[in-house]
């Protein structure tokens, strides 16, 4: 197996990190697996199992394949699959009949869709071949690099994917514009002797497929769970009242974070009860605006014209009231007169129920130096010091 996450050798089946030769639930070594919670239950009598499985590949590429052959497979398992031009090599990562439920998940219908094959369960050369083609990897990438930099062309070669019979290799790269890149397929080629493609791929996909860690902590959304890339708005920031930085709100992609659209229905809904951000509200003081909300307390702070940095905090209730009542032409008489008294609560402290002392009772006071004072002159100094002696004399009896 190779797995960058388990750091693995390079020998199949010899995993440093986790030691589960790619049948774990963790990290890339399973990225976005399905569970399958029928995985103790036997078929009914006279049915057969699914004829399709589906085979997971580098970074948490899958693809689903038919199992004409009637090959006992079962999850974990290396085979070598069907595939333009040669065949490559995949670990099994579902079978069953969840298999069905993914690919009605996926749109493709498995009664016309013509599927791949799976060729057979891969032999020991099979594996031997593609080890080595993964342990090429790294310094193929490195070497594409500097041929695309010697071309001058503004891309980005973020990952690329050995075939597993090691006859193609697959370029995945990031551009903001259209690249000609005929005359690096072209270098490619001589340098690498094996047949080339390159896939564009976008900013998200290329942070889904290296992964990383979020600002949150945890590891990003759309390398472990998330599989749709939708689009996320700067209006999203917006409706939760976030400031629009753009170092805090995008992502490792440099795009607007996914997560940012995870609460925003909730928050939609929590505005349908609120009047608009610019409502203007017109009083006998003059005209008062918004400044802010609060959308889960349901209150606004308004503050008047020439009085901007004064700020008068009322329910929505109440502000709904004051526009009903500019919406007859009337205007309110203040907005102090709304204003609710509100106690303070009391600051809820630790109570130390269980009697425990202080975890620095132990430790003991710093003691306070006496300075002398350098600054007085020398003379005064031993006038002092010679009266301190004649009153410490001894009293003769």
């Amino acid at each position: 197996m190779a797995c960058a996450n388990c750091s693995t050798s390079g020998k199949s089946h010899d995993n440093k990190g986790c030691k589960n030769s790619g049948s774990c639930s963790e990290s890339s070594c399973n990225k976005l697996t399905v569970f399958d919670w029928l995985s103790n239950m036997g078929l009914p009598t006279g049915e057969k199992m699914f004829d399709c499985v589906e085979v997971r590949f580098k970074n948490g590429r899958k693809e689903f394949f038919k199992n004409s052959e009637s090959l006992s497979i079962a999850i974990g398992d290396v085979v070598a699959t069907e595939t333009a031009p040669g065949h490559d090599v995949g670990i099994v990562s579902l079978t069953g009949e969840l298999v069905k439920v993914q690919m009605k998940k996926k749109n493709i219908d498995y009664h016309t869709a013509e599927l791949p094959k799976i060729y057979r369960k891969a032999t020991q050369k099979d594996i031997d071949i593609w080890s080595e083609a993964r342990a090429k990897e790294e310094t193929t990438q490195v070497k594409a690099r500097e041929i695309a930099i010697k071309l001058n062309l503004e891309m980005k070669i973020s990952d690329i994917e050995y075939q597993g019979d090691g006859s193609k290799i697959t370029f995945y790269y990031t551009a903001n514009d259209r690249v000609d890149f005929r005359q690096l397929i072209k270098e490619y080629a001589q340098e690498f002797k094996t047949r080339i493609e390159m896939k564009q791929v976008g900013f998200r996909q290329e942070a889904s497929r290296l992964g990383g860690i979020g600002s949150c902590g945890r590891e990003l959304c759309c390398s472990t769970w998330l599989t749709d890339f939708r689009s996320v708005n700067t209006s999203a920031a917006r409706y939760q009242q976030l400031s629009l930085n753009p170092q805090k709100l995008a992502g490792q992609c440099g795009k607007l974070k996914c997560c940012l659209n995870y609460e925003l229905d909730t928050y939609l809904d929590a505005l349908k009860g609120f009047p608009d951000l610019d409502t203007r509200i017109k009083t006998e003081k003059g005209e008062a605006i918004c400044q802010k909300q609060d959308i889960f307390k349901g209150l606004m702070w308004f503050s008047y014209k020439d009085n901007a940095a004064n700020w008068h905090k009322l329910h929505i209730s109440q502000v709904k009231e004051m526009i009903a009542l500019n919406k007859q032409n009337k205007l309110v008489s203040a907005l102090e007169d709304y204003i609710e008294e509100t106690t303070e609560e009391p600051e809820v402290t630790f109570n130390n129920a269980m009697g425990q002392e202080s975890l620095t009772r132990f430790d003991q006071p710093k003691r306070k130096k006496k300075r002398r004072n350098n600054n007085q002159p020398q003379q005064k100094r031993k006038e002092n010091f010679s009266k301190g002696n004649e009153n410490n004399k001894p009293v003769k009896k």
